[in-house]
């Protein structure tokens, strides 16, 4: 498992490189994933029918900049990815400053940071800078060299898989098609990569886990459209982003709001600084795996959420921006998410007729008055009264205001007696 120190190093060693939906920065990245996790690499051809959608065009740059008239590059694709609009079409032109600005974006109210633009969709080009450099540009012709390509390829995403006692899926999935943010969504990556190992290391989960490292949107959409077989078993799942900014963490619920993954987080998060948000129909690909068709259990997890912070989609999202120990923090919420997940059952309880006598079973600590023994009793005392086989463990530690641990040992001690049948 990476340490939070472990994170923060990926996170800069992915940072320079230029991703999109498509192309070589995506597989790029994914060679980095795989160097840390065994990955399964699916190629998906250029019109292929994808639901509604068709995976497009890939594109790729070799590259870009605008130069003054003495050659001198004002705007240099080479020192930020983030210069070039995103998916912008081949262009060897010279142009007066009039003309080129109608092809520039920057941020007035931020005048020294570049912003992050693309348009996939809709063939065009465009390059973003700072205010500060555009204020300071004099008039004049510039010429203007992409020297990008866009032509029939694949889609390119990857998936891991963690086994399971169950065929029943996890998913947690995050994007890798932004190219220089560090928060959105690079922290994300790094965060799932170290928990796919935690879950290996800590021995055979219940549930089958399933990491998707795909491209937004389009990604989510084509993995959707070529596993309609495979997404019966999806359970429960987070879509992981923004996972690295100091701030504290944010659950989007699923859209049936009260699906299993809904509570956990719910459960695990009540004793930090947190907010739960209800589900709606804009943000990463949890809109894709609740869309009605589908209507998976399946939330969001963000520290900060989207366009929530001055710094998203800009330069100054960069690996100062995320920390390694929010990117822990980040982890550790999840792996105990998961735990709790993983443990959660329904039991019967197989004396259901009065109270069974726990003492002659051995279930009674000989010196009752202990405080740890009383607590263990009472545990039990709550899965006995429950345990109808429609209450969970999580119902019940959540009626009886126990930590899920102690429900989670009281069970195992009752089914050893005999007492509890899963």
């Amino acid at each position: 498992m990476l340490t939070g120190g472990e994170m923060h190093a990926l996170v800069e060693r992915m940072y320079p490189l230029c991703r999109s939906i498509t192309g070589d920065g995506v597989r790029a990245t994914l060679a980095i994933v795989g160097e840390h996790l065994g990955l399964q690499q699916h190629e998906v051809p250029t019109g292929t029918q994808v639901l509604d959608w068709t995976v497009p065009q890939e594109w790729n740059v070799r590259d870009a900049y605008v130069a003054d008239s003495s050659g001198r590059r004002v705007i240099d694709f080479r020192e930020s990815n983030l210069h070039l609009v995103g998916y912008s079409v081949p262009v060897d032109e010279t142009m007066s400053l009039a003309e080129l600005r109608g092809h520039l974006h920057t941020l007035p109210e931020s005048p020294s940071w570049i912003p992050y633009r693309t348009s996939y969709y809709s063939p065009t080009w465009g390059f973003c800078l700072a205010q500060d450099v555009l204020d300071a540009l004099p008039e004049g012709d510039y010429h203007v060299k992409i020297d990008s390509t866009l032509a029939d390829g694949s889609l390119t995403y990857a998936e891991h898989v963690v086994p399971g006692e169950v065929s029943d899926e996890v998913i947690v999935s995050c994007h890798v098609c932004h190219p220089s943010l560090a928060n959105d969504n690079l922290a994300g990556i790094a965060v799932a990569v170290s928990l796919a190992q935690a879950l290996a290391e800590t021995g055979k989960p219940h549930y089958t886990y399933r990491f998707l490292f795909m491209p937004g949107t389009i990604g989510a959409i084509t993995w959707l459209a070529r596993g309609s077989e495979r997404v019966d078993r999806v359970k429960h799942g987070v879509v992981l982003a923004c996972a690295g900014d100091r701030g504290s963490l944010t659950y989007k619920r699923s859209r049936r709001g009260d699906a299993d993954i809904d509570r956990v987080m719910a459960y695990v998060l009540k004793d930090k600084p947190h907010e739960i948000r209800e589900f709606s129909p804009y943000g990463y690909d949890e809109r894709q795996f609740c869309s009605p068709g589908f209507n998976l259990g399946v939330g969001s997890l963000t520290r900060t959420p989207y366009a929530g912070y001055p710094e998203y989609h800009t330069s100054a999202d960069n690996p100062g921006f995320v920390s390694p120990e929010a990117m822990e923090d980040t982890l550790a919420t999840l792996r105990t998410a998961f735990s709790v997940l993983d443990r959660n059952r329904r039991y019967v309880n197989l004396s259901p007729y009065g109270e069974p006598q726990l003492g002659k079973r051995g279930l009674y600590d000989s010196l009752g008055g202990r405080s740890d023994a009383k607590a263990a009793q009472m545990a039990m005392l709550w899965v006995l009264s429950y345990s109808d086989g429609e209450h969970s463990l999580l119902d019940i530690a959540e009626r009886a205001d126990l930590p899920f641990d102690a429900v989670v040992t009281a069970a195992r001690a009752l089914q050893v007696a005999g007492l509890l049948k899963e």
